[in-house]
């Protein structure tokens, strides 16, 4: 199935409904969004005035109710579901693949178990063995793809479980810091993976660069047909993207951390410049995409993205220790971000959208990140499966 083209009229809708719609909320992102205080400043501009929401409160999706499935690990960063209905897990640090199955326990109605470990993952800083996905023919060729750091890169691997990783992407530029890292299969059937600009600003504008970039491939690792400099660069102007979901309309969207001031959710369309490291925020500025949706990154400071059933966008942050869900329409978002969850289980990494129609989020609180008012419960790490009212 190919990603519906978002058209003028649709485009045109959503600006209309929230030109640029940017939400507010938050500050600097620290080190848990990567803030480099020291760096020269680029153009940030305040977003537009919040508009009213095109339909009436009550509307707004909210979490209606939550539970604790998995206690225990440690610095969760991916999870991919199989056909079976169980999932699996990367440990960024410890470079552990969890698979997630229903079990038998006192305390949980999920068990975890160690499957494998990736040990040319080099687990540094925010480097390590970070996005899954499982290949949308797995029932036949059990086949899953990661996304890892070692000593060298950034890379997209091929892979079964309890086998070599066989690397089809490498060379993606590698720093203690904006590794990015999340990596999915769109609608399209292609895989697309997400880089950070690796603390080298310069590098998300330089399109002979996979830093700061979304990237679309096959599964082989080749620049996907369509793509609009054939090569694997799909859009660029990114300084950190660590979430990607396609919605109902198959449009592509985005979270990305942002630096000392606004934090984004993007509507990622073929070819686009998204601004890094010219300015952040919104820009007004015909060269650049402005953000959706825009926060304060002491609120947000998002890393994963999911679309429920009903078509709700659900972004889970990390400082902001909250879950924002947005309703979507036909052209595009028709509510407010709602905070869910906020401060309740600490800082969230990831959201997916599971086979049951809840979401599942990864909590990330046991990496020594963890300061201020986030506090690290003694079931940390913990998956929690929320359903969407």
């Amino acid at each position: 199935m190919s990603a519906v083209p978002w058209n003028h009229a649709s485009r045109s809708g959503l600006c209309t409904i929230m030109r640029a719609a940017v939400a507010v909320a938050i500050v600097s992102l620290g080190l848990t969004a990567c803030s480099a205080g020291n760096q020269p400043n680029v153009a940030a501009t305040a977003p537009p005035p919040v508009p009213t929401p095109a339909v009436a409160p009550s509307s707004t999706p909210f979490a209606a109710t939550k539970d604790v499935l998995v206690k225990g690990l440690e610095a969760p960063w991916g999870i991919t579901f199989l056909p079976d209905g169980s999932a699996l897990v990367t440990e960024r640090d410890s470079r552990k693949v969890m698979k997630i199955s229903k079990g038998a326990g006192h305390d949980s109605p999920y068990t975890a178990t160690q499957v494998d470990v990736i040990e040319e993952a080099d687990s540094h800083g925010e480097g390590g063995l970070m996005g899954i996905a499982a290949s949308p023919n797995y029932a036949q060729d059990q086949t899953l793809y990661l996304y890892y750091t070692t000593e060298s890169d950034n890379r997209v691997a091929r892979y079964k479980v309890g086998e070599k990783p066989q690397p089809i992407v490498t060379g993606i530029p590698i720093s203690g810091i904006h590794n990015g890292g999340r990596i999915a299969f769109g609608p399209d059937g292609f895989l697309y993976a997400t880089t950070g600009d690796a603390g080298s600003r310069g590098l998300s504008q330089d399109l002979n660069s996979l830093g700061g970039k979304i990237l679309r491939m096959t599964t082989d690792g080749k620049p996907a047909p369509g793509n609009p400099y054939n090569t694997l660069v799909w859009t660029f102007g990114h300084r950190n993207v660590q979430g990607i979901a396609w919605d109902s309309k198959g449009r592509l969207w985005a979270s990305e951390f942002g630096q000392n001031t606004w934090d984004e959710i993007n509507l990622i369309e073929k070819g686009k410049n998204y601004g890094w490291p010219d300015v952040e925020g919104a820009a007004g500025d015909k060269r650049f995409t402005d953000p959706v949706f825009a926060f304060k990154t002491s609120e947000s400071s998002c890393s994963g993205v999911a679309v429920s059933a009903g078509d709700v966008l659900a972004v889970a942050c990390l400082r902001g220790q909250r879950l924002f869900m947005i309703q979507m329409g036909p052209d595009g978002p028709v509510t407010q971000p709602n905070p869910q969850l906020v401060k309740e289980y600490g800082r969230l990494r990831a959201v997916i959208a599971a086979p049951d129609k809840s979401l599942w989020v990864l909590t990330h609180n046991q990496d020594g990140r963890c300061s201020g008012e986030c506090k690290v419960h003694p079931d940390d790490d913990r998956i929690l499966r929320i359903s969407v009212g």
